[in-house]
């Protein structure tokens, strides 16, 4: 069975720079807590929203998607498939639709009338999502080759959150900390091991489904995300991930050290979870973590373009060498965990 590989990345992050410490400015009772401390976070991106250039969800895809085609092999008339993993599906300003896909009208608009194109919503785990399936697709002979898209106007739950939260600790404080971004990758079949998606595995965790839930506001017309960073950001939560690839790697008959990552990439939810999470990873693998790659300072959470939005930062700062070795690991509501390893070398930004 051939293997995949990442042909090429885009990206797409809006001009608007709005810092943490504005942010909580706006809050009528400010947290018990340094939110940009805990977070790291210390400032997002957010979308232009007026109306001679309002960028919603599709907007930002397709300035995205069209990034990464700069720098593909293929034209937009020879991609196979396009594969929409938006959490936020925003036209026209904040109109929310389902019909028709957000994949079909990315193609359309792209020029791809010949793609298959549908699309999958997962959380924050929605582009790794769409890249597990279409790594699938491609391994089995399916498609040849195909593009894993997403563009997040997910900055409306941080209104929402600013205009309610009135207590010092309230379940939309996490709302504070996204921002908006465009990110797309264009699989292919690997050619060697240079440039190889090695295995990627996802599954989910139901009983921890009740901690962070995107839904319409209890108290106004807003969206709103209501997360209980208590229970999230906790021992048996973070096992998940480390049970679930020590169980595969001993299939394999392998060890996490076996593996020699080179770096690994979480998905930005917070500078202090993270190295908890590495810590209890390296007391259940039995050795250190590799280094860990972020962008959470300057960008926030980006939701489901998170790992990539990371991954073409790195690649444009020139801070990954070719031929490193990558884990990614998820961690959205659902609660959606697993992991990712590949190798890179000539995936260009």
């Amino acid at each position: 069975m051939s293997h995949s590989r990442f042909e090429s990345i885009g990206a797409y992050l809006p001009s608007n720079i709005v810092s943490t410490e504005e942010l909580i400015s706006r809050l009528s009772v400010p947290p018990s807590f340094d939110l940009e401390k805990i977070t790291g976070i210390k400032q997002r991106r957010v979308r232009d929203t007026s109306p001679e250039n309002q960028e919603d969800s599709f907007a930002l895809a397709i300035a995205a998607a069209r990034d990464c085609l700069s720098r593909s092999r293929y034209a937009p008339n020879e991609l196979e498939v396009i594969i929409s993993c938006s959490i936020t599906r925003s036209d026209q300003g904040t109109r929310m639709y389902m019909e028709p896909s957000f994949a079909s009208s990315i193609a359309k608009n792209l020029g791809a009338g010949s793609a298959i194109t549908f699309d999958v919503s997962n959380a924050c785990a929605g582009m790794l999502t769409g890249t597990y399936l279409l790594d699938r697709m491609i391994r089995s002979g399916v498609v040849r080759n195909g593009m894993v898209v997403s563009g997040e106007s997910i900055t409306p739950i941080a209104d929402t959150a600013v205009n309610e939260i009135s207590e010092k600790y309230d379940l939309q404080f996490a709302s504070l900390s996204v921002g908006d971004s465009g990110c797309a990758v264009i699989l292919d079949e690997a050619v060697d091991d240079a440039d190889k998606i090695h295995y990627i595995e996802l599954f989910t965790a139901a009983e921890h489904s009740h901690l962070c839930l995107g839904m319409p506001s209890d108290k106004s017309s807003g969206v709103a995300l209501y997360t209980d960073n208590r229970k999230m950001h906790n021992e048996a939560r973070f096992l998940l991930w480390p049970d679930a690839q020590g169980d595969y790697l001993d299939g394999q008959g392998r060890g996490f050290a076996d593996e020699e990552f080179d770096y690994i990439i979480h998905h930005q939810f917070g500078a202090a979870a993270v190295p908890y999470l590495n810590a209890v990873a390296a007391r259940e693998f039995g050795v250190p973590m590799p280094p860990d790659l972020n962008v959470i300072e300057k960008y926030g959470n980006t939701s489901t373009t998170s790992h990539f939005i990371v991954l073409h930062d790195q690649l444009s700062d020139q801070n990954i060498a070719a031929g490193s070795k990558l884990l990614m690991v998820p961690a959205a509501s659902g609660v959606v965990a697993g992991f990712l390893s590949t190798t890179i070398s000539s995936l260009k930004v």
